[in-house]
């Protein structure tokens, strides 16, 4: 590897009101173009916005000023993929087709310098939290979707936006550290290992950036959200490491 592999995730732009998600999308930007000399593949793991649906003909407003950054770096020959999160599932084709952004809808499983790696946003893994794994199921059905996309797109909008200012982002609720055996994600990423070896299992969703050891030699990296920590995770084909970007102190 000549250059470095990048993650970041849980960017919840929209949320809480414009002016705090646009203070936050120009710095996400300005990172973006910090790293952009040294990265030959970047990964968006999921909530990236608070909200996003695609209709036919109409998609939401705003965030252009990422958009049109992930584009350039795109036209430079970077690989950008984009996971689906729980806050922006009904992502479709709309940034492959202007963007030439590959989706990720679950988990993908990669192998970067010799190391094996286990991605996915993180929503719906481990332990736990059945009535919102069901709702997943419903709102990943293509009929709901279906559904929902004939609803007008100033109502259908309007609805969703109502619905994401309820979450733990819109409300910047303080996420504490459950200790090593009760990280439900970490459960998960130890089951994982009775199966297949991976080096590295690298999720979001926590909102909270953490490095745990599994075992000698396989570590559980959550790259937190950019709200509070502004952290990502960054791996230079040695080692993957999070990292922080203008420290929020």
């Amino acid at each position: 590897m000549t250059k470095n592999i990048y993650f970041a995730s849980d960017f919840h732009l929209g949320s809480p009101d414009f002016e705090e998600s646009r203070k936050r999308e120009d710095r996400i930007v300005r990172w973006l173009t910090y790293i952009e000399s040294s990265c030959s593949e970047l990964f968006l793991m999921g909530d990236i916005f608070d909200f996003w649906f695609e209709y036919k003909t109409v998609v939401p407003k705003g965030f252009i000023r990422l958009q049109g950054k992930l584009a350039a770096m795109a036209d430079g020959g970077i690989k950008i993929y984009f996971f689906k999160g729980n806050h922006d599932m009904w992502v479709d084709d709309y940034f492959i087709k202007e963007i030439g952004i590959e989706i990720v809808s679950d988990e993908l499983v990669i192998e970067r310098a010799g190391k094996r790696f286990f991605l996915h946003h993180g929503d719906g893994l481990g332990p736990g939290d059945k009535k919102y794994k069901l709702l997943r199921r419903v709102f990943r059905n293509p009929v709901c979707q279906w559904l929902f996309s004939l609803i007008p797109p100033r109502i259908g909008l309007g609805i969703a936006n109502g619905w994401s200012g309820h979450s733990r982002a819109a409300n910047n609720k303080e996420e504490v550290f459950l200790g090593e055996e009760n990280e439900w994600l970490a459960i998960y990423a130890r089951e994982q290992l009775l199966k297949q070896h991976y080096d590295y299992f690298v999720f979001g969703h926590r909102h909270l950036p953490l490095e745990i050891n599994l075992t000698a030699n396989s570590k559980y990296v959550n790259i937190g959200e950019w709200i509070n920590f502004n952290s990502y995770a960054v791996f230079d084909g040695n080692e993957l490491s999070l990292k922080y970007f203008e420290k929020v102190n």
